[in-house]
């Protein structure tokens, strides 16, 4: 494993197994997902204070608009239960990669949003360490939510895709590339 991520690069995410049924064992997958958790720093960043406090500001948003979502304690459970879904609705090649590539365009979406937004109101002059804080300088609500909203999916997306890319090369034998399958446009 390359070490360009922070990731320890003398030993690798545990192998997932699978049931007799060819299903994954959940408790496999949970050791992948605390693996990147503990030693990956692009996933590890959702437990980063300031991604908690993005995510514990939208799972407020969520409560006050009387979303019909499941609130969930912390980032990281967020994170894991994503992950989870995410392999039990895509269960083949074709469907993880798909899953996957939406996820990078979404990622795309959102870094390129926030640095815009970041750039053009100058929040890197806002002195704080608080995301929820710096991005009262956005002068409307809506623009603050926007905000928020896109820093939270950057973070999420990094977390997840990293992990799913694992898991999918553990399933499948090769690395993700975007361009596994170009017939589908990807």
């Amino acid at each position: 494993m390359a070490n360009d991520n922070g990731a320890a690069s003398n030993f690798a995410p545990p192998s997932i197994r699978h049931t007799v049924d060819g299903d994954i064992v959940t408790s496999t997958l949970a050791d992948v997902i605390q693996w990147f958790l503990d030693f990956d720093e692009r996933v590890a960043i959702i437990k980063d204070v300031r991604v908690e406090e993005v995510f514990q500001w939208k799972q407020e948003q969520s409560r006050l608009a009387d979303e019909n979502v499941f609130l969930f304690n912390r980032a990281e459970d967020r994170l894991a239960i994503g992950i989870i879904q995410a392999l039990a609705e895509n269960g083949s090649e074709n469907e993880l990669h798909e899953w996957i590539s939406k996820l990078l365009n979404v990622l795309n979406e959102a870094t390129k949003a926030t640095e815009e937004i970041a750039e053009g109101y100058k929040l890197d002059k806002v002195q704080t360490e608080s995301t929820v804080k710096r991005a009262k300088a956005i002068p409307t609500e809506n623009g603050r939510l926007v905000y928020l909203n896109y820093c939270w999916l950057e973070a999420l997306c990094t977390a997840e895709i990293r992990v799913l890319g694992w898991v999918y090369q553990d399933l499948f034998g090769r690395s993700f590339n975007p361009n596994n399958f170009p017939h589908q446009g990807n």
